[in-house]
């Protein structure tokens, strides 16, 4: 009869204490887990665990419950999200679906709510996080005309659609030749607008590479640019061909004309003609034209004239 009742105790002990140790309002001091949020651009899925997440984007956030002793594998669990934009979802399951449209600073509350058994009070904890919303880079645009002048300080603007602050990434390439090797100008961006100072000193075409990240998201483009002669130069080039052919054409004019005025104008100042008429013993008359040079002192005839001279 005292071995009976012994077992009898025994048992009870033993019941007692697995009772004691299974029991979660005995063990557990609050519902201990974490949140997660994936957000889905086309096939791609990303984890945001540090609070940032991108503006317009599909999210899903998830209570991630730790529960290694499968306390609450019978229980059952409500979930109020308050999504700090004026949003509130209530639901049994531990995730949502949502996106926030604008970019700003949030701050998330979950509410988790345990009901262990019908007949068990309900067990409630709280859950809150800061979430920065920040836009996604989808676009960076030239601003103005792709076309610049040659040796000139050029200015050009990008305009970066994402949230700052922005790290960007920039270098030239001549010729748009590709150059693996070639580093770039890494620069913080705290606003939406890149402003690049470029001389070009050579014409042609030119490729201008820029990489710009956020904590969200990454974009790398690329821009040609035309580089072109100014119309200084051209005209400038102009006025010189045309300053050398006048010249030319005035040594040539010179040239060539430059004899024939000597000689007339040798003949005009510096000759004298002498008219002599003379009469032969015959009773012939003849006229003679004597020249005189006034430089040389030399006379010749250049003329030499006979006629008959009729008497009455």
């Amino acid at each position: 009869m005292k071995s009976v009742v012994w077992i009898l105790t025994l048992s009870l002990q033993l019941v007692e204490g697995v009772v004691k140790t299974s029991d979660p309002l005995t063990v557990l001091e609050n519902i201990a887990g974490r949140l997660l949020f994936y957000q889905m651009e086309g096939n791609a899925t990303y984890v945001r665990d540090t609070g940032e997440l991108a503006s317009d984007v599909p999210t899903e956030t998830m209570f991630e419950l730790f529960d290694p002793q499968k306390n609450f594998s019978e229980a059952k669990f409500t979930y109020t999200w308050d999504l700090g934009n004026g949003k509130v979802i209530e639901g049994t399951e531990p995730f949502i679906r949502y996106h926030y449209s604008q970019s700003g600073n949030y701050t998330l509350r979950l509410n988790v709510g345990v009901n262990l058994t019908k007949y068990s009070p309900l067990i409630t904890d709280s859950y809150s996080m800061d979430v920065q919303v920040l836009d996604a880079i989808k676009h960076i645009e030239l601003m103005g005309l792709p076309d610049y002048l040659l040796s000139q300080d050029s200015s050009l603007a990008f305009h970066v659609d994402g949230s700052p602050p922005m790290w960007v990434c920039w270098r030239f390439r001549l010729n748009c030749v590709p150059d693996e090797t070639a580093g770039c100008t890494l620069t913080i961006l705290y606003e939406n607008t890149l402003r690049l100072n470029h001389t070009f000193t050579t014409p042609g075409v030119h490729c201008v590479d820029i990489s710009v990240h956020n904590d969200i998201s990454k974009m790398e483009t690329s821009f040609s640019i035309n580089v072109k002669r100014s119309n200084g130069v051209h005209i400038f080039f102009i006025l010189c061909c045309a300053a050398v052919l006048v010249a030319t054409f005035s040594f040539i004019g010179v040239i060539a004309c430059r004899p024939r005025n000597h000689s007339r104008s040798r003949m005009a100042t510096s000759t004298n003609a002498l008219f002599l008429k003379g009469q032969h013993a015959d009773g012939q008359s003849s006229i003679h034209f004597n020249f005189s040079s006034m430089e040389g002192g030399e006379k010749r005839p250049l003329l030499l004239q006979q006629g008959t001279q009729y008497c009455s």
